[in-house]
């Protein structure tokens, strides 16, 4: 320090002399202290590193950090650095959720206008165990694998034990796998899957753990078929279906591929009437069948059958299915339905009704009816089924003022019973296209007399066989229904308010298109009787003009 101050260089020759100064300062050197020295973690911990600066007073600091010898750059790190700086002497950096990615040598250097200092401290980041290396399948049975594998990288905590995974094309992904040993230590390189499917596909891949956790898998094997065998597993769910007369239907679950074991894989169908000693069986070749029908003459319906299937594939025969009795087919049903009657409802529907006898055998789960027109041939007919013992149907979606035949027929899952004779029935013709015309009304009070012209309809439409009065207060959906056979009506308007009143013609086929909608308003008393006439006065001068009958009737 006492060397600080001012110093002078002077040159002297016989010409003369010259001279320089120099101003010379003398600073503390800079001392750092990066804190903690070493540190070991565990993967997703986090940490803050402390980097403290002695320096002279005059001088300004600046702080960097590196992780080995790299600048680390705060935005791309994903949010797990930050550098904090709290005081002008002191920064810290803070790593969250460390990742094994995070281990190495931080740096913090300290530089002034003077001098550049720094220092490192050792990150080391336990975690769960790398990928195991290349799994080699070393031999291959029908039900064994032996594998072996080279260990990968512990991530500073031992290996504590491997777990094998194996997956096909029957399984959900990856699947653990029964092993011999049971345990496979952290210090084995092999080991022998068991209880595997002979004849399937499999690829293999090895998972490491240690006391941090489990690594990442290692790559799988290459793709390995085991070796065929008999198979082991007989289909399930034996029992019997509907069929026809004289028929025995042996139904079952198909086994899938995965147990099959082998190529050329099929069923035996063996079956017995009950109470008999010798089986029948019968060879299925099909590995996709789920269904064997029997057929024979002399069997009478429901007679009751011992059945077992067993399985099969070209290294041998393979277990039988428990013993179920399943009875033959009792048939399709033999009788017509009787009393067919046929009744047309409206332009577009047409009620059947029929009975059935009663059989022993041949039980109907339900009636099928087809319909066809005048000009149709029978095979050109629309059908509809019921089920159960219903013993009517409302067919709908019918053509109007058309001649419809009619049969019926009882099923069930064997088949179809013979047709009734055929019924006829013709829909309804139109309902008159149109409206009541000329309508007048007058109003007395909460009453409303009403007036139209007769509906006439075209000859490709219903009779007139009356008319209905719609009314209802605006606003609302449901309207109240009057109905006559005459060409006027009363309406009581019961509430205050305006109504809306239409009128339509009624006749077999249903009900023809409505009048214009007229409004009325609804008071109580004179007003009301005042109001009305008031409103009415011009439509009645125009009514007296052109329909002075229809006008004098109304009164």
């Amino acid at each position: 320090k006492s060397d600080e101050g001012r110093y002078l260089c002077q040159g002297v020759n016989v010409f003369g002399s010259a001279e320089i100064v120099a101003s010379v300062s003398v600073k503390e050197p800079t001392r750092i202290e990066l804190t903690p020295k070493k540190i070991e973690l565990t993967v997703g911990e986090s940490i803050v590193l402390s980097c403290k600066a002695l320096h002279d007073s005059t001088l300004d600091v600046t702080f960097d950090w590196t992780l080995n010898g790299q600048p680390i750059d705060f935005e791309k790190e994903g949010g797990h650095f930050e550098s904090i700086k709290a005081q002008a002497s002191s920064a810290d950096l803070m790593i969250r959720n460390i990742l094994l990615m995070h281990a190495g040598r931080y740096g913090c250097r300290v530089q002034t206008a003077a001098d550049t200092v720094s220092d490192e401290t050792e990150l080391l980041v336990r975690g769960p165990p790398g990928p195991p290396g290349v799994v080699i399948v070393e031999e291959i049975t029908d039900t064994t694998a032996t594998l072996s594998w080279s260990p990968g990288a512990d991530n500073h905590s031992p290996i504590s034990l491997y777990n094998l995974q194996a997956r096909s094309p029957f399984s959900l992904g990856w699947q653990t796998v029964k092993t011999v040993p049971d345990v496979i230590s952290g210090d084995m390189e092999s080991a022998m899957a068991v209880e595997l499917n002979p004849w399937v596909e499999y690829e293999f891949r090895v998972v490491a753990t240690n006391k941090i956790g489990t690594g990442d898998p290692s790559a799988p094997s290459r793709l390995i078929r085991t070796n065929e065998a008999v198979p082991k597993t007989p289909p399930g769910n034996v029992s019997g279906r509907s069929g026809r007369r004289h028929e025995l239907v042996i139904a079952w679950e198909p086994v899938s591929e995965e147990f099959q074991s082998g190529e050329g894989f099929g069923y035996i169908v063996a079956f017995r009437p009950n109470g008999t000693r010798g089986w029948k069986e019968k060879m299925v070749t099909s590995s996709d069948a789920s269904k064997f029908i029997y057929r024979d003459e002399s069997v009478p319906p429901l007679t009751p059958f011992e059945v077992k299937v067993g399985v099969y594939n070209n290294k041998g025969d393979g277990p039988f299915s428990p013993i179920v009795v399943i009875c033959s087919a009792e048939g399709e049903p033999t009788a017509a339905p009787i009393d067919v009657k046929a009744t047309s409802l409206s332009v577009s529907e047409i009620l059947v009704a029929w009975k059935h006898i009663k059989e022993s055998l041949g039980r109907p789960q339900g009636f099928e009816v087809g319909y066809w027109k005048d000009m149709e041939q029978e095979e050109a007919a629309e059908k509809v089924k019921t089920e159960g013992n219903e013993s009517s149907i409302l067919l709908t979606g019918l053509e109007g003022n058309t001649l419809y035949h009619l049969t019926v027929r009882a099923y069930n899952a064997a088949g179809y019973g013979p047709p009734s004779t055929a019924v006829r029935a013709a829909t309804k013709k139109s309902p008159p296209s149109q409206a009541p015309s000329n309508i007048m009304w007058i109003q007395d009070g909460s009453h409303v007399s009403l007036g139209w012209e007769p509906v006439r309809p075209l000859a490709n439409e219903s009779d007139v066989m009356g008319y209905k009065v719609l009314f209802r207060q605006e606003g609302q959906s449901n309207s109240q229904v009057i109905e006559t056979q005459k060409t006027s009506a009363v309406v009581l308007l019961p509430d205050v308010g305006v109504y809306i009143i239409e009128v339509c013609a009624v006749s077999e086929g249903g009900d023809g298109t409505a009048s214009p909608q007229i409004r009325v308003p609804s008071f109580s008393g004179k007003v009301t009787l005042i109001f009305g006439i008031v409103m009415v006065i011009p439509m009645l001068i125009n009514s007296i003009i052109l329909y002075p009958k229809k006008f004098l009737t109304i009164v």
